[in-house]
């Protein structure tokens, strides 16, 4: 029995129902439930308590959803503890290191690595599709000139769900499905350079078919009509490595709001403008970005002690940024791979002549001997690195979570396709502790105290153009 077939028999008769079950007594009535546990193949199991409310009238409150499975899936498994990071089976770090970021974007969406012919052909069906139309080119001149290049992203990707809708492409059919996937892959790309050039003022440089993925980003990005670019072979692989790392990270929130759109059958183009628009929030996609800001609040090396102090002061609410992780209570499985490709970029680039990343290598240094940061396990983590090459590359911090949309774009693709193939979805329908008034009584507005008014519009908002 191959490990695949196994896995898959072992997940299902976790699903069938298992011996290990939880019993559940409200105190109130004496009343009890017992609930059944299933087990996937990886990870902790779930108690299934899809007939809690049916059966007591009651629901469970999860702020953040911290301790709900709010779906089953294939694709990713995350080990906090242990530091592990999987896709379809596949640790990250062999990933990272043997394959190519498409070969990655195959695995997640079809769920086996391809052979020679197999990518060959995906590569044919994403080359097929780079180009955008150029009436999206007319799109841009309606963002002022200094919008953020995230705002674009959210909206230019919106766009294309007027260009490719449900009436012309039947996405819950196989063929729709590809089609929307290999679209979205091939574009967002060129969608996210052009927002770069756009930040900047310069012309749109159209894709190049000859060049893989990260090249042709990188040639979208710099390349400018009067003058040749090329692509450096180790810069090209850094960049291959960002998107390997970030492809994808289990049910984090932009990848849990894609699924959330998608379930009410929403255009997976606007599924993944969804994402991109939840990925850009300072708690999510803008990580890498805290990081240069952290650096260059330390200003120099000779800063360096102090902000350490600081860091350990539990009193102080200062933070070194890009050190631990929420998810990695070890080690981030991802740095380690992608410190090898900073350090390489770093030394083509001269980066002694830097001094913000001559920072950066020896606070990284110190953070590695330092034993308070051992003991509590603050390794550098994946942000520390891609932000560091990022910035080493020339590319703006306003691009930094661009860049993390154009990686993580292939794993909310294959999550939505997962979704909606799995005949069993539902729509999303969260439910709530009620916290406000009780049923009041509706006075005319002649009858309403002054008093119990409440100042909900302190004052008139300036008209801004």
């Amino acid at each position: 029995m191959n490990p695949r077939t196994k896995a898959l028999k072992a997940f299902a008769r976790g699903q069938k129902g298992s011996r290990s079950t939880v019993t559940l007594t409200d105190n109130r009535t004496g009343q009890s439930l017992v609930l059944p546990i299933l087990e996937g193949t990886e990870g902790p199991g779930v108690m299934d308590i899809r007939t809690l409310y049916s059966k007591t009238g009651l629901f469970t409150y999860d702020p953040g959803f911290t301790s709900t499975g709010s779906c089953k899936s294939a694709i990713t498994y995350i080990d906090g503890e242990a530091g592990i990071l999987m896709h379809r089976g596949y640790r990250i770090e062999a990933l990272a290191e043997h394959s190519d970021y498409l070969e990655v974007c195959y695995l997640l969406i079809n769920g086996e690595l391809p052979t020679s012919e197999q990518k060959r052909k995906f590569m044919q069906a994403l080359s097929d599709h780079t180009m955008v139309h150029e009436q999206i080119m007319k799109f841009f001149q309606g963002f002022r000139r200094d919008a953020h290049p995230m705002a674009i992203m959210v909206g230019m990707v919106g766009a294309l769900s007027a260009f490719y809708h449900d009436d012309i492409h039947d996405f819950t059919s196989p063929e729709g499905r590809w089609i929307a996937v290999s679209r979205l892959l091939a574009k967002i790309p060129t969608i996210g350079a052009m927002a770069y050039k756009y930040s900047i003022g310069q012309p749109f440089i159209y894709p190049r078919n000859d060049l893989n993925y990260p090249e042709n980003l990188l040639h979208m990005m710099f390349a400018t009509p009067c003058e040749n670019y090329l692509v450096s072979p180790i810069q090209a692989r850094a960049i291959d490595r960002i998107l390997i790392l970030h492809a994808d990270h289990e049910q984090n929130a932009s990848t849990s709001t894609v699924r959330l759109a998608g379930s009410s059958g929403a255009n997976p183009f606007a599924c993944i403008s969804a994402g991109i628009a939840s990925l850009w929030g300072r708690a999510h996609g803008g990580a890498n970005e805290a990081v240069l800001n952290m650096l260059r609040e330390i200003g120099h090396k000779d800063n360096i002690p102090e902000f350490i102090r600081r860091a350990k002061d539990k009193d102080d609410p200062f933070r070194l940024m890009g050190f631990g992780h929420r998810v990695y209570k070890n080690h981030d499985p991802r740095a380690a791979v992608l410190r090898e490709s900073c350090h390489e970029v770093l030394e083509e680039l001269g980066y002694d002549n830097k001094p913000l990343l001559d920072l950066a290598m020896e606070l990284e240094q110190i953070a590695l001997e330092d034993n308070y940061f051992i003991r509590k396990k603050l390794f550098p983590n994946v942000d520390f690195y891609s932000g560091i090459i990022l910035r080493a590359l020339g590319i703006p911090t306003s691009m930094f979570t661009v860049l993390f949309a154009i990686a993580r774009n292939v794993g909310w693709i294959a999550q939505w396709k997962e979704m909606t193939e799995d005949k069993a979805m539902k729509i999303g329908r969260p439910r709530q502790l009620y916290s406000g008034y009780n049923q009041r009584i509706y006075l005319p507005i002649e009858q309403r105290s002054k008093r119990r008014r409440r100042n909900v519009f302190p004052g008139i908002v300036p008209k801004q153009f």
